[in-house]
């Protein structure tokens, strides 16, 4: 009996020790975890409502993003990222975007964050397909703390 009443009260002492998490996460629960998973939660609302001034807002000044090619002219940088955001959206209808942040990391050193998360995401372009498209991916979104908020320096 005397055992158990030990085992019982070490679970309770670890369990106290271990850090306390976003509920339905496994994401650590500080200020800037919060401010990352917010910023993204806009970013995903913006595209949903096809706002580019509002996902400009969201970006460092420093963005940069290759799209996935080595090709540099397709890449996005802060100043021409609204011009093509808006191009897009007015061919895109219903786009519908879910996130699941697997992962969240800070570099104090440079104040750099990385989110790793999966998304899901389905829309109409009824110029090139009458069918609704879908597609999903791990990703990753990488911030920069600008003026004490966090911003997307690429992974969009």
């Amino acid at each position: 009996m005397h055992n158990r009443f030990l085992a019982l009260c070490a679970v309770f002492l670890l369990a106290a020790c271990a850090p306390k998490r976003i509920p339905g996460t496994e994401l650590e629960d500080t200020d800037d975890t919060r401010a990352i998973l917010s910023v993204m939660e806009r970013y995903r609302a913006a595209l949903e409502a096809r706002d580019a001034k509002a996902i400009q807002a969201l970006v460092s000044p420093k963005f940069r993003d290759d799209g996935g090619t080595e090709d540099t002219a397709d890449d996005l940088t802060a100043e021409n990222l609204g011009p093509h955001l808006q191009a897009l959206f007015q061919k895109l209808q219903n786009p519908k975007v879910d996130f699941n942040i697997r992962r969240v990391e800070f570099r104090e050193e440079d104040n750099i964050a990385l989110a790793i998360y999966y998304w899901n995401a389905s829309w109409r372009m009824p110029g090139l397909n009458a069918r609704p498209q879908q597609d999903s991916e791990l990703e990753q979104m990488v911030f920069q703390k600008v003026d004490d908020e966090w911003k997307i320096l690429s992974g969009i």
